[in-house]
């Protein structure tokens, strides 16, 4: 059975990873409330059902994305159950086909692995070198479920408070794209 602790409404005692670190830190500063649980490690979507039951949210799906010549970086923030075609969401921004980025390059330039990809990367990219691009899909929901930044910690936010208040804060001014899969 998949493990959620109980919900927490404060910073876990200790971090796993200075992105950890830093995401509570910016909750703190902002006064942004959130919801928290921690979990066995997990990775995929349907890791998630579980959490989303805890939190009663729906957790949102982070694809960090990049071009061919990986010189210009994405990270899409969709909803859980949407499908994510490469053809679609490179004609919604009008920019070259994109694929998934290398592991190595979200360790880097996120600091986070595969499965932990999140908003609050973008404390992490002082330079802006990575573009966050929502479907506008998750802009209608009220909760933002997503990673701290670890497989391991999840939390439920409101979305406005991470679209009008931390965005701002890490000088990232995000993209809203409306990505249609009807016919591919």
């Amino acid at each position: 059975m998949f493990y959620v602790s109980a919900i927490q409404k404060t910073s876990p005692s200790h971090f796993g990873t200075p992105l950890q670190q830093k995401v509570y830190s910016a909750l703190e500063a902002l006064k942004i409330p959130f919801e928290r649980v921690n979990t066995d490690e997990a990775i995929t979507m349907e890791d998630c059902t579980t959490i989303e039951a805890k939190l009663a949210m729906r957790m949102v799906k982070t694809l960090f994305l990049c071009n061919r010549q990986k010189t210009a970086f994405y990270l899409f923030i969709t909803v859980g159950d949407k499908p994510f075609h490469s053809k679609k969401f490179s004609a919604a921004l009008d920019v070259a086909r994109v694929s998934f980025a290398p592991s190595e390059l979200m360790q880097t330039m996120l600091g986070t692995n595969i499965g932990a990809a999140t908003v609050f990367s973008s404390l992490l990219d002082t330079e802006n070198n990575v573009q966050i691009v929502f479907d506008r899909d998750v802009l209608l929901n009220e909760w933002y479920g997503c990673s701290d930044g670890t497989t391991t910690g999840y939390m439920k936010v409101r979305t406005e408070d991470i679209y009008g208040k931390f965005l701002p804060f890490t000088n990232h001014i995000p993209v809203t794209v409306e990505v249609q899969y009807g016919d591919l």
